[in-house]
This record gives C-alpha cells, sequence and structure tokens, in this order.
C-alpha cells in the first residue's frame, strides 16, 4: 500500500508587502534599545541575507481557518474526490485564529473543526486534529497521514498547512520582515499496486538546548508595549542548528529510501531563509561529496517571505502549475521535502511522484 499526493491547492493572500514599506518603521533591538542604522541599511542587508523582497498578508476579513478552507477546497476538486470520504483532516498551524487588530490566539475548536465546517462535511468518521509542531508541521501531517493508510486506518486524507503571522509579529523587531501569511493543502490517497507515493521519511525533535530557540517575548520597544508577548526567535543560534542538523536528517530520510541522491530531482525545503536553505542543501550534498546541482531547489521566498507550514504545499502547488521558473516535477521524478522550526523540529520526506 502506497500513500500518494492526488490533489494540491494554496491560497496566497492578496495584500502585498513590500520591503520598502518598512521604510519608516521604528527597530528596536532585544534589549530594548533603538536601532541607529538607517532603514535603508537595514532593509539591504536583510534582502541579502533572506532573499525576500516582498511577502503577502491576509485581508482583515480572513483568519487562518478561512485561508486553510480555501486552500483545503482546491485540493479537494484538484484530487477529484468526494470530500464526504475523508477519513483525516490534519491542519498544521501553530498559533489559531487571530483576528486583525487583536492579540488573542483563539483554539476553540479546532482549526481542523472550522475547517470541516466550512466545507459542510457531515461524516462523523472524518476525523479533525489541529498539529502545531513549528514549521515542520505540515510535513509532519503528511507523515501521521502515510502511517495512518499503511496502517489500513484510512483511504484518504487531507492536510493543511495555514499560519497568518503578520499577527503575531512585533513591529518594532527587524526579524517581523521575515514572516507572512498563506495556506497549502494537499490529499494523500491509499493506492496498490504503483512504484509512487512516499518512499520514506525521518523526524527529530532537539529540546535539551534547543527548545526557546522560537518562543514567545516581550516586544522590542518596552514603552510601546509592555503586556503583550509576540514571537521571537534567536536567528543566529537557529542558523547553526539548521546547519548541523538538517542536511543529517536529509541524508537519512534518503538512505533509508535506497534512492541513489543522483536520482533526486527536487528538493523542496521549508521557506525560511534564502541564504540558510541554501547553505542547508549544498551541506547536504556535501554528505555525499558531490556539488549541488542548479535547478534543484525551488524557492518563493523573493516574493511570497516565510508562511512556515504553508511554504511547502504553497512551493509545491507552484511548481506542479509551472509558476515557478526553471522547475517542474513529471511523472516518476524523485522528490523530497524537509523542514526546520519551532521545538526544535525536523523532518523529511522522499516521494516518488
Amino acid at each position: 500500500m502506497s500513500s500518494v499526493i492526488t490533489g494540491i491547492g494554496s491560497y496566497i493572500p492578496k495584500i502585498i508587502k513590500k520591503n520598502s514599506d518598512f521604510i519608516n518603521e521604528d527597530f528596536y533591538t532585544d534589549k530594548n534599545e533603538a536601532i541607529t542604522i538607517s532603514n535603508e541599511v537595514i532593509i539591504k542587508k536583510f534582502k541579502a541575507i533572506t532573499g525576500i523582497e516582498e511577502r503577502r498578508y491576509a485581508s482583515d476579513n480572513l483568519d487562518s481557518s478561512d485561508l486553510a478552507t480555501i486552500a483545503a477546497q482546491k485540493a479537494i476538486d484538484d484530487a477529484g474526490i468526494d470530500m464526504e470520504e475523508l477519513d483525516y483532516i490534519i491542519v498544521a498551524q501553530n498559533f489559531g485564529n487571530i483576528r486583525k487588530g487583536e492579540v488573542q490566539s483563539d483554539f476553540l475548536p479546532s482549526l481542523a473543526s472550522r475547517v470541516k465546517h466550512n466545507l459542510r462535511i457531515k461524516n462523523p468518521n472524518c476525523v479533525g486534529y489541529d498539529l502545531v509542531f513549528g514549521c515542520p508541521g505540515w510535513i509532519e501531517g503528511l507523515i501521521q497521514a502515510d502511517t495512518y493508510i499503511k496502517a489500513g486506518l484510512a483511504k484518504k486524507c487531507l492536510i493543511i498547512g495555514t499560519e497568518t503571522l503578520s499577527r503575531v509579529i512585533d513591529k518594532y523587531d527587524r526579524d517581523s520582515m521575515i514572516f507572512s501569511d498563506g495556506a497549502g493543502a494537499c490529499i494523500l490517497e491509499a493506492a496498490e499496486n504503483t512504484t509512487t507515493g512516499i518512499l520514506s521519511h525521518i523526524t527529530a525533535t532537539h529540546t535539551y538546548d534547543e527548545a526557546y530557540f522560537l518562543s514567545y517575548g516581550k516586544c522590542n520597544n518596552l514603552e510601546a508595549e509592555q503586556n503583550t508577548r509576540y514571537m521571537k526567535m534567536a536567528g543566529r543560534k537557529i542558523y547553526e542548528f539548521a546547519l548541523n542538523h538538517v542536511p543529517l536528517a536529509m541524508k537519512t530520510a534518503l538512505d533509508k529510501s535506497s534512492i541513489d541522491i543522483k536520482d533526486l530531482k527536487k528538493i523542496f525545503i521549508h521557506q525560511a531563509n534564502e541564504k540558510m536553505d541554501e547553505a542547508i542543501v549544498t551541506r547536504f550534498y556535501k554528505l555525499h561529496d558531490i556539488s549541488m546541482p542548479e535547478h534543484i531547489m525551488p524557492m518563493s521566498i523573493k516574493k511570497l517571505g516565510n508562511s512556515s507550514v504553508a511554504t511547502i504545499p504553497t512551493l509545491l502547488d507552484l511548481v506542479r502549475n509551472n509558476k515557478i521558473e526553471n522547475h517542474q516535477v513529471n511523472k516518476g521524478d524523485i522528490i523530497m521535502f524537509a523542514s526546520v522550526g519551532a521545538g526544535m523540529n525536523i523532518n523529511a520526506v522522499i516521494y516518488r511522484y
């Protein structure tokens, strides 16, 4: 029994936030000191490191569950399935629904229950639950769905990654420019007598020293806000952690699949930071004593920013629809999904398209 992606969908918000839109912001350090470097220099350095030129923000009237519903409906339509036959709806997310202008996370009911409600699915045997696993959440949902299918517990699963990070960021923090909103989804189905589908996977959680590399923290400008906490990250520590651990996890997943690295056609890596992603993939190939091939790693971060759990399914949807230059996937291609994020969690999947 194989687990095969039969439908893909995504939702890219309409509001474009360009780097130049941050030119008049007041940035502070994590020690609550005003940054005296000009915003022109800050933005230039930011672009050089992350590769981001612009990002997308959700409209005020849309929450994470709304974005998830739109992406889910597209995936269902793409797969051509009866949604009443879904066994699981797994929604990867990290902050619940947060209404524009508010700071309270809303997890009740779960986003999966809201998506099922929005889709008007009646079948009570369609089980919905949320998965809070940092940026690797969508991949982990894919792994869990694969486990259900291969255990004979499911035949059709809907896996969604959705986030509105623009509503949990500290506007006084330079790191806020990285984050964006979006949603991506897929249908994973059981299939017999096929060589396609999920071939192998690996997951790891590092917490001994790394648990709080991404966490909630106080506003960088305490004079403006003292009572609300925002998403914070230890950028340098995350970068070093990712370079030391993600390539090894990717290699482990590939080794488990018995696929030769030269047969790997695409690596869909979490769109966290362009410089970091290139370093990770370069180091992965160095573990095999070869150079990183050209056009192996499609990227969307330049225009879409980092939308956490939504980046990989959205990127897959874009490549599948020939919307990323020099990148496409064809029947029989071996591809990899890989991610790193809060937890600190790492995972990777080897998939034959």
